[in-house]
């Protein structure tokens, strides 16, 4: 049965972005004259998914208003609501926190809202079995992201930001999960840099054989830096030639 679901992660404001961000959240940027979640969105509905769960956060008020004013329809979770502000408790592991009882034992993908990848590469994340999957990009530059070790197609472990060689399968933050994921999400702690990490989850699962790793095929889009709007625009006709 095709996996239908999608929890998009997108409660941050992303300072980064500088005063781009002072009033509204990165992920409602425009690129190309259309928020760059539009595009997030419009490349899950052509994959096939349906049943999206939005968790938002910071300018909760203008997402809202951006799902009216484009017609898409999704659950609106607000997660400073459930698990108080950003200083309290924050991290990559926190969006799932807060859908436990939405998703209700379905797989589902888990994407963050600042990045976009190719309706090709999302369809290769339906995967109806019992393991979790993690997508992995081959990368010139692995010591600058969380590098997958793998034993066959099992993922061992990940190590962020390596400062020696040892691998160039990278981490891109697209994930699909089964309901284990919810077993094991109260096990983790604060990491070092003080939040909850989704990889921590990530690791729990890949200790126990949970976990397969899936190559991507055309790389993605990581939307954080002003200097990414111009490069998303690219990276957006270029979609548009290849589909052609």
């Amino acid at each position: 049965m095709a996996i239908k679901t999608v929890v998009i992660a997108a409660a941050g404001q992303g300072t980064r972005m500088k005063e781009l961000t002072k009033d509204k959240s990165k992920h409602l940027i425009e690129v190309n004259e259309k928020p760059f979640l539009a595009y997030v969105l419009d490349n899950l509905l052509a994959a096939g998914f349906e049943e999206f769960i939005l968790v938002v956060g910071f300018s909760s008020n203008l997402m809202e208003q951006f799902l009216k004013d484009y017609g898409y329809k999704a659950k609106v979770v607000n997660q400073f609501d459930i698990l108080g502000p950003k200083e309290k408790m924050y991290g990559t592991a926190c969006p799932l926190m807060c859908v436990k009882d939405i998703v209700k034992g379905k797989q589902f993908l888990s994407i963050y809202g600042d990045n976009l990848y190719s309706v090709a590469d999302l369809n290769r994340m339906q995967k109806d079995d019992d393991f979790n999957y993690v997508a992995g990009l081959i990368h010139e530059n692995p010591e600058k992201y969380g590098v997958l070790i793998t034993e066959g197609d099992l993922l061992k472990e990940i190590i962020e930001k390596p400062k020696e060689y040892v691998g160039n399968l990278i981490n891109t933050g697209l994930y699909k999960f089964t309901s284990d994921v919810f077993k094991k999400l109260p096990l983790i702690e604060k990491s070092l840099r003080g939040e909850y990490e989704l990889t921590d989850v990530l690791s729990l699962l890949a200790e126990e054989g949970k976990v397969k790793v899936i190559e991507m095929k055309d790389g993605w889009m990581d939307f954080g830096n002003p200097d990414d709007i111009e490069k998303c625009s690219k990276f957006l006709k270029d979609e548009v030639a290849e589909s052609r």
